[in-house]
């Protein structure tokens, strides 16, 4: 059975929200759910009573209340309404108190009363979002759930279970567990069915399209720096590019240090070297050897890659043979790298682990070096994309009207961006933004919120410029693309 973390939900949550799904209305279908569930669980003459926290979890059993229209509810907060945490569980307070729901707003753990033992107790204390030690009042609230003897039905996961590793100080002994959309990890597990009973998952109106859509809510899992931070705690990258073209390795650059990283470096031959250097003051160049990348600069190579996070291959690069060659053996130095563009050419995905590369091809470029088909068809070529991930232990960043991210089986896709980005330069763009989020993130999540703010970048550009953009127009609009 499939399963989603806590962190994951939460970001489809903010990814909803953010392509017009609303939270509310999300709350409205799990409350909706988790009555109805219990309607067919429990008689009409069923006293049900509620322990309501002050977060999502207890909004979800405030809308339930109301939906559980002739049963006999009373309403247990745990603290005051004003202290409620969300704009939806405040919303479905108000709503619950203005129908006349008996509501009682518990502020000291001496008031919790002993629930009915002939009530069914609705458990909504915490939900996903548990962090740090149980309060005295949540603590208490706990053990007067679990000495009573009536049924439990907690809401997405007992409180005070951690749903993704399944920890507890002190947790909900339920009998039935009512989680919403799929279940989370800690529930599947056999020496916790004491605590969740029987599992039922509720549909709550996701559509499956935006669990692979990425979002708002993917960018908020994305590291962010620490007030103490020195520099280079925000990331350091080398770029190995240049030769036959000096401008693409600057674009990259530019864009990586417009998304945050603190360090960036380039390597490029002496031909292009101090052109490159000269398009800005913040641009920390060495020289390699002659016109194009080649083996004598391999030594020099070994001594950079080892100081940065993440290296970046391939623009600008060219593919004469001894640049292809040179490739080949600097590659499998570097402990993390993108490679887009040239560097792509000298992979060998049948002998080599790449398990810590994101790649950036386009179509033409992915077929070039898999030999595969990159069908029309979204599914389809999903699964070409996800299928070559997972056979060649890679994570690719295949770029197109819709971008199809893979990492292992999982696949993601992104829909910003806009036809006027085919203009030149904005591949160089978008690896720069790769590698910077590449230094302080696993490869999933810095592909696919690459692509999100490349493709975002470049709507707002588009906005201001029409068709006539350029990809140094797409770097200064990173920032306000980072923040949508």
């Amino acid at each position: 059975m499939q399963v989603i973390t806590s962190t994951e939900m939460a970001a489809l949550d903010a990814n909803c929200e953010y392509y017009g799904l609303a939270r509310m209305q999300l709350m409205e279908n799990a409350g909706a759910s988790l009555a109805n569930i219990i309607k067919q669980k429990f008689p009409q003459d069923t006293p049900v009573t509620i322990f309501a926290g002050r977060g999502s979890n207890g909004g979800d059993a405030f809308v339930a209340a109301r939906h559980l229209a002739g049963y006999n509810v009373q309403v247990f907060l745990l603290g005051r309404g004003d202290e409620i945490k969300t704009a939806g569980a405040r919303w479905n307070f108000s709503i619950l108190k203005k129908a006349g729901t008996p509501i009682i707003e518990i502020t000291d753990s001496t008031q919790i009363p002993e629930p009915d033992k002939d009530c069914v107790i609705i458990d909504a204390i915490f939900g996903t979002g548990i962090k740090g030690r149980l309060r005295p009042l949540e603590s208490t609230a706990i053990d007067r759930i679990n000495n009573c003897a009536s049924k439990v039905v907690s809401v997405d996961v007992p409180s005070g279970l951690d749903p993704d590793t399944g920890d507890f100080e002190k947790a909900v002994r339920s009998n039935l567990t009512i989680t919403f959309h799929k279940p989370k990890p800690a529930l599947l597990r056999q020496e916790l069915k004491t605590y969740t009973g029987e599992l039922v998952t509720a549909p709550i109106g996701i559509p499956l399209f935006f669990e692979r859509l990425i979002g708002k809510g993917d960018l908020e899992r994305l590291a962010t720096r620490k007030p103490e931070s020195h520099k280079g705690d925000a990331g350091s990258m080398l770029i190995i590019g240049g030769g036959p073209y000096s401008g693409a390795p600057a674009l990259c650059a530019m864009a990586a240090l417009r998304c945050g990283v603190d360090l960036v470096h380039i390597a490029a031959p002496e031909a292009v070297s101090n052109i490159i250097a000269s398009f800005s003051p913040n641009l920390i160049t060495a020289a390699l050897t002659g016109n194009h990348l080649n083996e004598s600069d391999i030594p020099l190579l070994k001594k950079m890659i080892p100081t940065v996070d993440v290296v970046v291959i391939g623009m600008g690069l060219g593919k004469h043979p001894e640049t292809q060659s040179a490739l080949k053996e600097i590659i499998p130095l570097c402990k993390k790298a993108v490679i887009d563009a040239d560097g792509l050419y000298a992979l060998d995905f049948q002998q080599k682990n790449y398990s810590d590369i994101i790649i950036t091809p386009h179509s033409y470029e992915f077929n070039r070096i898999t030999e595969l088909k990159t069908p029309e068809n979204l599914n389809t070529r999903m699964q070409v994309v996800t299928g070559f991930a997972e056979a060649s232990n890679t994570t690719i960043l295949l770029k197109g009207k819709t971008d199809v991210i893979a990492k292992g089986s999982v696949a993601k896709i992104n829909t910003t961006g806009t036809s006027s980005m085919t203009v030149g330069g904005t591949g160089d763009v978008l690896a720069g933004i790769t590698a910077a989020l590449f230094t302080t993130n696993d490869a999933l999540l810095s592909a696919c919120c690459a692509a999100f703010i490349s493709g975002r970048a470049g709507e707002i550009c588009h906005q201001k410029y029409g068709s006539g953009l350029t990809a140094t127009d797409i770097i200064e609009c990173i920032p306000e693309a980072r923040n949508p």
